[in-house]
């Protein structure tokens, strides 16, 4: 019976999870000024973090952004189209020719190639989301300014 334990001890210990992995975690994104993200395509305070970088292992790119309260994106579109998934807080979407709305933490929306559209955190509140989105870059396209964020009142 010894000799089992050991046997499964040394088995385990030779098959357990390889500490070569790189692993990265979305929790606890560091949101230090210093990790501030340039402020070039929104308004507001923004950091972005990306996960997996498009390669010739990875058609596409995933990004954990968050916004701080009060804060937007510009009009932009993507041509492979676009997956939100909020992980935390609450934010504003359009899509050009439609109406701003609200989503929350859990909601998951796609936003087709090609597709016009802005994302951001509502007046009173951060919002944190994964992009993943293809190997192309984002095209920006104009600017939202402070006015026409302020009058939003979503449905």
């Amino acid at each position: 019976m010894k000799n089992f334990v050991f046997l499964f001890l040394i088995s385990t210990y030779s098959f357990g999870q390889d500490s070569s992995y790189k692993l990265e975690s979305f929790l606890n994104q560091d949101i230090s000024e210093d990790k501030k993200a340039p402020n070039t395509h929104y308004t507001g305070t923004a950091w972005l973090k990306r996960l997996i970088i498009a390669d010739e292992d990875f058609d596409y790119n995933v990004t954990q952004a968050t916004f701080k309260k009060d804060s937007t994106l510009d009009w932009h579109k993507h041509s492979t189209g676009q997956v939100l998934i909020i992980i935390d807080g609450e934010g504003y979407y359009q899509e050009k020719g439609k109406e701003v709305i609200i989503l929350k933490k859990g909601d998951v929306i796609k936003s087709d190639k090609g597709v016009e559209h802005w994302h951001s955190s509502t007046p009173s509140k951060d919002v944190s989301y994964l992009a993943i989105y293809g190997k192309t870059e984002t095209i920006w396209t104009e600017r939202i300014s402070k006015k026409t964020y302020d009058e939003i009142t979503p449905e």
